[in-house]
């Protein structure tokens, strides 16, 4: 007499820390193919492996899920900023690094770059993560320079490294998402692009260079 075949799956035990990534794993490629309205909590589970049911019990919702993927995307990325360049280095290698560490993640993490500034950014409440995310990393930036031109023993007014951290990190955010697009470009060769275009302004307006329009 044959045994009966149980049509349940059997899913292998791992700690809850492991399955939550490979949930998250799997969650940041759907989104990043099918966007966050079509995507599909059904082909998430498929993807990681599991069931449905263990989706929702383990991370809550499709909203809380895409909330969760924004979280450990938007922290990889800043912690792999903040860990590239030591305080004591002049403020143009420090950025150089730091746009090194940027574009490293982008090109290692395209589906993550995806979530974090394609489709969160036309989403409610989405786009308010992706904004606080965002200045955070300008409060970065004015911080970094800050922080560099002081050792130089120059100071900038506040308002400055203000605008000129938001100006480097809106260029390279839209460079990011030509990166993205382009799997054969070097992310390092892309980080030393961004410096040829965006240091030798910033460094001259810094220095208090700045161009003024014709007199009338």
């Amino acid at each position: 007499m044959l045994a009966r075949v149980s049509s349940t799956p059997a899913f292998k035990r791992l700690p809850r820390a492991v399955r939550e990534q490979q949930m998250l794993d799997a969650a940041v490629k759907v989104f990043s193919r099918r966007g966050f309205h079509a995507a599909s909590m059904d082909e998430i589970a498929d993807d990681a492996g599991i069931s449905k049911p263990m989706v929702y019990a383990y991370l809550g919702t499709k909203e809380e899920l895409f909330v969760a993927c924004l979280h450990r995307e938007g922290t990889r990325m800043m912690q792999a900023i903040a860990g590239a360049a030591a305080p004591d280095l002049p403020a143009d290698e420090r950025l150089w690094r730091g746009l090194r560490a940027f574009f490293g993640f982008v090109g290692a993490h395209r589906d993550g770059w995806a979530v974090l500034y394609r489709q969160a950014r036309g989403e409610q409440p989405f786009a308010g993560e992706l904004a606080a995310m965002r200045a955070r990393m300008v409060e970065v930036v004015a911080g970094m320079l800050d922080h560099a031109l002081r050792a130089e023993g120059r100071e900038v007014a506040e308002a400055e490294l203000e605008v000129v951290a938001y100006a480097l990190v809106g260029a390279t955010e839209s460079l990011a998402d030509w990166l993205a697009d382009h799997a054969e470009a070097d992310p390092e060769k892309t980080a030393t692009r961004m410096m040829n275009v965006a240091w030798v302004g910033a460094a001259q307006l810094l220095q208090g260079t700045t161009w003024r329009p014709p007199a009338a």
